[in-house]
């Protein structure tokens, strides 16, 4: 059977993260966005691990995330409670914060990471490989100089997109999951970005992640869902104050200085075409990847309302009550029956299926945002370079 399925979140217990990130609000909005089955992100952390261990349901993947000693942060995924247990004993030793974050540091590179998570049998790969913060290809220029070998997969992140990623040639033979890192259980957080997988069955924490190291090992991967890329917080090269966007290399000529004050942030489509040797080749086991936008931003570019207002939460319970979930509106649903709803996101939905939504592309910090109209971008402009055209 085919599974959709988030593995890359967050509990109350991480930084940043919304108080209603506990395993119920989870459940029930995971199944309104339409998912299968969730990672619980945290299962390191002692109190999100003792929730855990209350709460039985076959929709639930052992997941966390780390940052190690060079601020690359790695998603893995584990098979029991107390594998979670052993590797909780083994990275206490590394780290002052364990229980005090969800996302732990520790004092360990990820070759040494790799080695202890295989050791426990768990699962282990870059979380938002390309993001200018805390990124494999952020710290390295090689998957292989932070892990000395293959991991088992790659996480691509918000701003980055297959025909990304397999532009770089080490990349070509690893598999791709697109996950959303979502922090609160709204419906344009959670499930924002989500992998389909071909598996036998769900069961419990065990079985689940059999099934899940399966798909990963044998080319079950079905297909992978995410956000247009230029959605992302760090899709273009931008100042992280103004927004400001920037060619890569007028950032470099001003020495990632903004002239407003701000730092420029690399943006990961550069770091991407750093990386690249001018190809996009995608191996034949790679799924299709599918871009989609969340529901409750099609309904606020419609309705004209803001997300989180009354108006936009309404019009997605109408939609959520007769259709279930939120990927049956998106993907499979009538647009006939949809504009019986609501006209106007009836006929934004259909522009998003025929590829005809704009994007203002994100950069800095600041999330793209969707427009029926060509973007004009804000970009820098060197003083020599608009004097030239202004004489010209």
């Amino acid at each position: 059977m085919i599974i959709s399925a988030d593995l890359h979140i967050h509990s109350k217990y991480s930084g940043g993260t919304s108080k209603y990130m506990d395993i119920e609000h989870i459940l029930k909005y995971g199944k309104l966005k339409g998912l299968d089955l969730i990672g619980t992100g945290d299962c390191l952390h002692e109190k999100w691990l003792n929730e855990i261990k209350n709460y039985k349901d076959k929709n639930l993947l052992l997941t966390t995330e780390i940052e190690d000693i060079n601020r690359v942060h790695h998603l893995v995924f584990l098979p029991s409670i107390s594998k979670v247990e052993e590797l909780r004993e083994i990275l206490k030793r590394y780290s002052k914060n364990i229980d005090d974050d969800g996302r732990p540091r520790v004092l360990m590179d990820g070759k040494e990471l790799i080695e202890v998570v295989h050791d426990v049998g768990g699962l282990i790969g870059a979380a938002h490989a390309f993001t200018p913060w805390t990124s494999l290809y952020k710290s390295f220029d090689s998957v292989y100089d932070c892990y000395g070998k293959k991991p088992d997969f790659i996480e691509l992140g918000l701003s980055a997109d297959t025909d990304m990623a397999d532009m770089i040639k080490e990349l070509r033979d690893i598999p791709f999951l697109s996950n959303s890192d979502a922090h609160s259980y709204h419906p344009h957080r959670l499930g924002r970005e989500f992998n389909q997988f071909e598996v036998d069955s769900l069961g419990n924490l065990e079985e689940n992640f059999e099934e899940i190291r399966k798909a990963i090992k044998n080319n079950k991967i079905v297909a992978n869902y995410g956000l247009d890329p230029k959605l992302g917080k760090y899709h273009l090269t931008a100042c992280t104050k103004c927004y400001l966007r920037f060619k890569l290399e007028d950032a470099k000529r001003l020495n990632f200085k903004c002239p407003c004050g701000g730092t420029i942030k690399k943006g990961v489509l550069s770091r991407v075409e750093e990386l690249s040797d001018g190809q996009i080749i995608h191996p034949k086991f790679r799924p299709p990847y599918y871009k989609i936008i969340p529901l409750a931003e099609i309904i606020s570019l419609s309705t004209k309302r803001g997300i989180g207002t009354q108006t936009v939460n309404n019009l997605w319970e109408k939609f959520i009550e007769k259709y279930k979930n939120e990927i049956n509106v998106l993907i499979n649903a009538d647009i006939e029956e949809l504009k019986k709803i609501n006209e106007d996101v009836g006929n934004t939905i259909e522009l998003f299926r025929e590829g005809k939504i704009y994007i203002y592309p994100g950069g800095g910090g600041e999330y793209g945002r969707i427009m029926k109209t060509p973007p004009k971008i804000k970009w820098y402009v060197m003083q020599n370079t608009l004097d030239a055209w202004l004489n010209r």
